[in-house]
């Protein structure tokens, strides 16, 4: 707890006279969040006797909220713009409400009086020499209320850090002196699938970018993947403890930030003690109004502006349901359609929704999150057009310019194996995908050795490394019709004309646990561009492989030939294979030269006109 400095400073304040303020219909609102007046709250709920239709109209809020007990009748309901699990039962329930609204239009209800404010119970620290209150912790549409407001009550604490936006007591119409400690969230320790989202999620983050991520165990998977990260910048709702670390260990420095650069921009602070012990006058960290900063046209002056949000459902189209399932209502709209449109508007910028491919029902039923179809009274907050990338612990989905056809292909990919057999299913009834598509099993070794990863070459470029997989089928069409007639003969031995898609189709849907075919892609925005293929097709005595390499041509000597034969090594050795074998035409003297720098022997091959190499993979016991 930050210590108080000020001492009875509310002797200037008048207390509140609830009987003078709470007036019939009145519309109250509550300050969100850590900064919401417990306190002055209770304080205000002994003179219940005095509620007639008064509504409290609140944010996500922490701890106790004892406003919602029914023992207060319809006297006081509540408004929620977003609803934490207490509330979602309470409003599914019939006894409060909800209103549904993108965070950057919160301060335009109050302001053009849409949602005219009675009064506002908020959480302050005491004032300084000049006479200015701390809005602490939360800076949201608190101004365009107060400002709107008849009258403001406050809650002085001390533990409230001193932050970048005031309120003046002049502005504090009545106000109660209550020391004590900010409500803490600390987000439950990572899961297995957790930590692999976020590091999926962290391979579309390049150094420089500017970051939207949340509070919850999503955001902060993220944040811990980004240790290797450089010169990262902030722009967010709220700001954790995830991007605390972050700023602590100098990976978000804000340097390269095109708007307002130097400072961590967010409208609230949620997390930890720590955390507000690190936001105490603290000047790298910006709390300024949400209409401001979750507003897409300020989101969208951030270059390279990576916004990462979570969902409820995403369907094999695209479509994303944010707040509501089947007809109950779920979590909130909140910052996350401002955060993808801005984001989708910002030069560079990538809008990504990022969840786990399953969740448990009420009935501890796992289901799958990914889904052929959106349920009835499915929340739709994004489009089909709005999304970029879906990122779960299965991989990344690229969305934007892809087909109906082509997205349902990289949803599916990265849904849970138990469920992606039924998707294919119910895609084929609904003509979206060819009926020769097939899903292979999922690689076993998926969370280690066959997880995707940067690499930088000799051309000092960075490019993904990964297996190919069903969704890839076009982009090997397209790699194909880029070789020159010299490399598709050198390569398949013979003139090939034409890759069709069922052909490209078999080739991308390896079974990985097998055989093995991995690729390099250069990633231009959403589209990814294949570079290079290494594959090997395992022998019949499962004890060698043959492997197979193309490169495009204007690719070659940068040594991707080289990635992809070391990480084809790694995979075989830790099989247990004994050797990887090729043909190699004579006069392939690169692709030789390569081979013997790893140990091959040479053989005859079949042909005079070729080599047959053999590179003998030590046991690694």
């Amino acid at each position: 707890m930050i210590a108080a400095t000020f001492f009875a400073v509310t002797d200037s304040f008048e207390r509140p006279n609830w009987r003078k303020l709470l007036r019939p219909g009145s519309r109250l609102l509550i300050g969100p969040g850590a900064a919401c007046p417990l306190a002055l709250v209770e304080d205000m709920l002994g003179n219940a006797d005095l509620f007639n239709d008064i509504e409290l109209v609140q944010g996500w809020t922490l701890g106790p909220a004892p406003w919602t007990d029914a023992r207060f009748g319809p006297n006081l309901r509540v408004n929620a713009f977003f609803l934490d699990p207490h509330l979602s039962d309470l409003v599914n329930a019939g006894q409060d409400d909800y209103t549904p609204v993108n965070s950057s239009e919160i301060s335009g209800l109050f302001a053009e009086g849409i949602l005219p404010v009675h009064g506002v119970l908020l959480m302050v620290s005491p004032p300084d020499e000049l006479g200015y209150c701390s809005l602490g912790t939360s800076v949201d549409w608190l101004p365009a209320a107060i400002q709107n407001a008849r009258w403001v009550a406050a809650q002085i604490n001390p533990a409230v850090p001193r932050t970048t936006a005031f309120i003046h007591r002049s502005a504090i119409h009545c106000a109660i002196e209550a020391e004590a400690g900010l409500p803490v969230y600390t987000p439950p320790p990572p899961k297995p699938e957790e930590t692999l989202l976020g590091e999926h999620c962290a391979q579309l983050i390049d150094d420089g970018d500017t970051l939207q991520i949340g509070v919850r165990s999503t955001g902060n998977a993220v944040a811990r993947a980004l240790q290797g990260h450089r010169h990262l910048g902030v722009h967010t709702e709220v700001f954790g403890d995830g991007l605390r670390t972050l700023m602590e260990k100098g990976i978000v420095d804000n340097s390269r930030k095109t708007l307002l650069p130097g400072r961590a921009v967010a409208t609230a602070a949620l997390g930890s003690a720590d955390l507000y012990r690190f936001l105490h006058r603290n000047p790298h960290i910006d709390l300024r109004p949400g209409e401001m900063v979750t507003n897409p046209l300020f989101i969208a002056r951030n270059a390279r502006m990576v916004s990462i949000n979570s969902a409820l459902r995403v369907d094999l189209s695209g479509q994303v349901a944010l707040d509501s399932i089947s007809g109950f209502f779920r979590a909130g709209i909140g910052s996350q359609v401002d955060f993808v449109r801005g984001a989708s508007m910002s030069a560079g910028g990538r809008p990504i929704i990022a969840l786990t491919s399953t969740g448990v029902d009420a009935h501890g039923q796992r289901y799958s999150r990914i889904v052929a179809e959106m349920p009835p009274g499915a929340g739709v907050g994004l489009n089909r057009a709005d999304v970029h990338y879906v990122v779960t612990e299965y991989g990344v989905a690229t969305l934007r310019g892809r087909t109906v056809q082509e997205r349902v292909l990289e949803l599916i990919q990265v849904a849970h194996p138990d469920f992606r057999e039924e998707l294919l299913k119910r895609a084929r009834a609904q003509h979206l995908v060819p009926t020769f598509v097939q899903i292979p099993p999922p690689p076993k070794e998926a969370a280690t050795l066959l997880r995707p990863r940067k690499v930088r070459l000799r051309d000092g470029q960075l490019y993904h490394l990964r297996p190919l997989h069903p969704a890839d089928d076009r982009r090997l069409q397209a790699f194909f019709y880029s070789h020159t007639e010299e490399t598709v003969n050198r390569r398949y031995g013979f003139t090939v004309t034409r890759m069709s898609r069922e052909r490209a189709c078999e080739l991308v849907g390896v079974d990985q646990n097998r055989d093995l075919a991995l690729a390099i892609l250069e990633m231009r925005g959403t589209r990814q561009i294949i570079h290079a293929v290494g594959r090997y097709y395992l022998d019949t005595g499962d004890t060698s492989a043959e492997m197979a390499f193309v490169v495009s041509e204007e690719k070659r000597r940068v040594g991707m030939a080289r990635q992809l034969l070391e990480s084809m090594m790694g995979v075989a050795r830790s099989r247990g294979l004994r050797a990887l074998w090729a043909s190699v035409d004579r006069d392939n003297l690169p692709m030789l030269k390569l081979f013997r720098r790893f140990g091959a022997r040479d053989q005859p091959g079949e042909e005079a006109s070729s080599v047959r190499i053999e590179i003998e993979l030590p046991s690694q016991a």
